[in-house]
């Protein structure tokens, strides 16, 4: 799942660009950090490899976290401001979403709801820039 935030500044100094930009991209990190860690927690945990393989990665930045087994991928976008949470276990996104033989058993989307809303988003850019 991924987060892509698009925000466009008027300012005229580098600088100020800068540290805006700086704090879009440290929020969208705590941002995905809290995502990663609530949908460790409610990941099925029938052997605990999916939970494991869990990791999240930020424009920039690359994996800000991980679940303990996953290998890091490239999935995010530098040139834009992404963020996001994903399972390399191979069969994440089923749990996620179901099959015609299984219930969709989501963890990634309840996790995304919880922590992530435009207000929330600006709190954390706020605190950043403070």
């Amino acid at each position: 799942m991924k987060l892509l935030v698009n925000f466009i500044t008027n300012l005229k100094t580098k600088e100020v660009v800068d540290k805006v930009k700086k704090a879009n991209q440290l929020a969208m990190r705590d941002t995905v950090i809290a995502i990663l860690n609530d949908s460790i927690k409610g990941s099925p945990k029938l052997t605990g490899h999916n939970m494991r393989s869990l990791a999240a990665e930020v424009s920039g930045m690359g994996t800000v976290a991980q679940g303990g087994g996953a290998a890091p991928q490239r999935i995010v976008d530098d040139s834009k401001m992404e963020g996001a949470v994903y399972s390399t276990s191979g069969y994440g996104g089923w749990l996620e979403t179901g099959t015609v033989k299984m219930h969709p058993r989501p963890y990634i989307k309840p996790a995304m709801d919880k922590n992530y809303t435009k207000e929330k988003f600006a709190e954390k850019v706020k605190r950043h820039l403070g």
